[in-house]
């Protein structure tokens, strides 16, 4: 896609909170800066994310959710979305309702790019109620045209453990069959590397680079987001495999700088866009 044409709008449902950049906080900035129109959606509100300890969550209730997709679903303007992206669910309800609005949007317009997201934990830990990541797994991933889990996500949604090699994660990729897949924090050869690897049913390609200690949290959130916003542009999947890498890679290097305990994407926009760093993408034997 050039830059003359015009960009299809991007729906994303994920969290929100007031201060840092999670959830929908990270990805509707990433997308914004490559100049996608987005459809915000939020989940849940919180003064900040969980990690930084407890707060005041809001919850729409069942009702209230399935009213304000069925509003979207009916908006006159519906015909701009080409895209969704989906994160942080709040409960199992949240998925049954973006579940019927995907296959809506699907039935209409059949070439939309579903990207699902599947928050469900990390660190060998649920985030969510099992109820919630059940109707992740049997809801909104079989639709997903690209499914963006960590190495705990990916061990735990079909069933075994988290994977320990880049070849017990490419069989676990094999076992779920989604169109396509970009794996984050997957097993270098060293502790001091990891890398993200992405495979689809033209090949697997992997992007090693160095490990970062104390991560921010959004780091999946910006990652799903800026993938999906290279893939809409144009690039082939190593092309964003790449640049994504680089572009994550580079924020937070400046962000570990800065010593800030959240991404600084405010700061970071020329690195989101046109990250300097250089990262070796190798394609997989399979």
């Amino acid at each position: 896609m050039d830059n003359t044409t015009k960009k299809p709008a991007v729906l994303v449902i994920s969290s929100h909170v007031t201060r840092g950049s999670v959830g929908n906080r990270a990805a509707v900035f990433a997308l914004e800066a490559f100049g996608f129109p987005v459809w915000a959606v939020n989940t849940i509100l919180l003064p900040w994310h969980p990690g930084h300890g407890p707060s005041t969550r809001i919850v729409p209730d069942k009702k209230d959710f399935d009213g304000f997709l069925g509003n979207i679903q009916s908006a006159p303007w519906i015909e701009e979305i080409g895209a969704v992206l989906t994160g942080y669910l709040a409960n199992e309800f949240q998925a049954e309702s973006i579940a019927r609005l995907i296959g809506k949007l699907k039935s209409s317009k059949p070439e939309l790019t579903y990207l699902c997201d599947p928050v469900l934990g990390d660190g060998d830990a649920l985030y969510l109620s099992e109820n919630t990541t059940r109707s992740i797994r049997d809801l909104l991933v079989p639709k997903c045209d690209i499914l963006t889990p960590n190495l705990f996500e990916l061990g735990w949604l079909v069933g075994e453990n988290t994977p320990q090699s880049v070849s017990e994660v490419t069989r676990l990729v094999s076992k779920i069959g989604a169109p396509a897949m970009l794996v984050t924090s997957v097993p270098a050869e060293t502790t001091s590397d990891i890398s993200n690897l992405y495979s689809d049913k033209t090949g697997s390609w992997r992007a090693k680079h160095l490990k970062y200690e104390n991560v921010p949290n959004g780091v999946g959130d910006l990652t799903a987001a800026t993938f999906l916003a290279r893939r809409l542009s144009g690039m082939t999947p190593p092309q964003s495999l790449q640049h994504t890498t680089a572009s994550v890679l580079e924020i937070l290097s400046q962000t570990a700088s800065r010593n800030s305990d959240e991404l600084t994407l405010e700061s970071d926009v020329a690195s989101l866009l046109s990250p300097q760093t250089n990262v070796d993408v190798v394609k997989l034997e399979r």
